[in-house]
């Protein structure tokens, strides 16, 4: 139920509403300058463009790939195997090609931290 005592008045919410269209839509910032953004991007943010991090892939690094899956599954998901990882990361909604990494994963492994998940996604004749 609207009260009326909005900090903002209805007028600069739909311009606000307006400006922030073109995001919402692209996914991306829309403006030429990086300066106009509300938050530029930082050095160690994971590269996005080229698609969801996915081990073993081209442009994924191993750093990368375990940061992704530290910040999916926190420390509160270990010790597990593959099949309880990928529960979480399906409630999470990761991307499906990191999800199918781990269902590729032999089920009867168990891995203590992400450090030991990401090396085992990162193997040579891994997932």
């Amino acid at each position: 139920m609207q009260r009326g005592n909005d900090r903002l008045s209805a007028h600069r919410d739909e311009e606000m509403k307006h400006e922030l269209q073109g995001l919402l839509r692209s996914g991306r910032p829309t403006r030429t300058e990086e300066w106009h953004d509300p938050e530029p991007v930082a050095d160690d943010d994971p590269e996005v463009a080229g698609g969801p991090v996915a081990p073993g892939g081209g442009g994924a690094s191993f750093e990368t790939v375990r940061l992704e899956l530290a910040r999916l599954l926190g420390r509160g998901s270990f010790p597990a195997g593959p099949g309880e990882l990928t529960d979480v990361l399906r409630r999470k909604n990761a991307p499906d090609v990191l999800v199918e990494a781990l269902e590729r994963l032999p089920g009867t492994d168990r891995y203590t931290n992400v450090q030991e998940l990401a090396t085992a996604l990162d193997r040579p004749g891994g997932p």
